[in-house]
């Protein structure tokens, strides 16, 4: 009979890369997970040395560290002389995200997106049609237009008119607006399961895949706990949860209150959130309530998903937990808003929220 011997997998090191790129992988996946504590993350990649010997008696940890201050991926040009990360740590951060999440796109394009009309676009399409008064004499398909000629009038002497051109037909492009909410409920790192590190993740490498490659788009991002508030693109690498509820309506509120103040056609907002909404602000006190969906909280929670169903803006939920009392919720917040939702797993999230944002700048909403 066949069999299998199995034994312990050592992972090799990156082929081409320096001991130093092979500790930064490390560290800045470290450095993420701690909220931007660096004594912390330092001490976590000297046990990890300790126990896998990631470094030799040629480098050490203590080379590491100064380099990390060389190449200005931290400092300590702060009061109290504590190391803290750079900017450059953060964009670094950021990178590793969308190649982990995205890695299999191709890079390119202007940053704007195609839509299903056509006319006085600025990019070529692929249908032709007949020349109308105001088109763009660049519009003309010259070897098409010739062969017209051609065959309407013979091939003796050239004669070309005006019903025998064709033109390209360009795309128009779009410009979107996107608020991601991120939930930061303390349930995020409750169960044994961290979820709160992949909503990190998806949303660093979405912010970074729409700064290079869609610029003029818009991404605005907000967390949701008992309150909602708007935090900055490099921020995204440190976030952590708080001991908070749930309050989805802060959340939708703040995302509707931004989006008013964008000018581009297409708006849309991204949830990913692992439970019902739980709280809600009523005056200066919190109302709150874990068991159930409270007919209170649920109900304002559906009114606002149908506003933004009446101002064009689709609500797509990341549903990042599969329990079944919490489908009854995604599913009539979902037709109440006319938006999409999904129940992902952790690690499909990226992905899932790559896809939809695409198709969804394909269309003017």
């Amino acid at each position: 009979m066949k069999g299998y011997r199995f034994s312990k997998f050592i992972p090799q090191k990156a082929q081409g890369k320096s001991e130093f790129d092979n500790l930064l992988d490390i560290f800045l996946q470290l450095v993420s997970i701690t909220g931007g504590d660096v004594a912390e993350a330092l001490a976590w990649l000297t046990n990890l040395d300790k126990e896998y010997k990631l470094t030799d008696s040629k480098y050490g940890m203590g080379d590491f560290i100064d380099e990390l201050k060389e190449k200005g991926y931290i400092s300590e040009d702060n009061p109290d002389g504590k190391f803290e990360v750079t900017g450059k740590a953060g964009q670094q951060i950021r990178k590793s995200a969308l190649e982990e999440i995205f890695g299999q796109l191709k890079k390119g394009g202007k940053g704007q997106h195609r839509t299903k009309s056509t006319g006085q676009g600025d990019e070529a399409g692929t249908d032709r049609r007949p020349f109308e008064f105001g088109d763009n004499l660049q519009q003309i398909a010259m070897t098409d237009s010739i062969r017209n000629a051609q065959i309407n009038h013979g091939f003796g002497d050239f004669v070309m008119t005006e019903n025998d051109l064709e033109v390209v037909e360009n795309e128009f492009k779009t410009q979107t607006s996107t608020v991601l909410m991120i939930d930061i409920s303390h349930s995020m790192i409750l169960y044994g399961e961290d979820r709160i590190t992949p909503a990190k993740k998806t949303a660093m490498a979405l912010a970074e895949l729409i700064t290079t490659k869609y610029p003029k788009d818009t991404l605005d991002v907000i967390v949701f706990g008992n309150d909602a508030w708007q935090i900055q693109i490099k921020d995204l690498p440190f976030l952590q949860v708080g001991p908070y509820h749930t309050n989805t309506i802060a959340g939708l509120e703040l995302a509707m209150d931004i989006l008013r103040r964008r000018k581009n056609t297409n708006k849309q907002i991204f949830m990913i959130t692992d439970g019902k909404p739980t709280c809600m602000k009523v005056g200066i006190k919190y109302y709150k309530n874990a068991f159930g969906l409270d007919p209170k909280i649920f109900n304002k929670t559906l009114n606002l998903a149908s506003q933004c169903r009446k101002l064009k803006i689709p609500i797509t939920t990341f549903m990042i937990a599969s329990d079944p009392y919490l489908k009854q919720f995604v599913q009539d917040f979902t037709k109440a808003n006319n938006g999409n939702a999904y129940y992902s797993s952790l690690k499909g999230l990226g992905h899932l929220i790559f896809e939809d944002y695409k198709n969804n700048r394909r269309k003017s909403l």
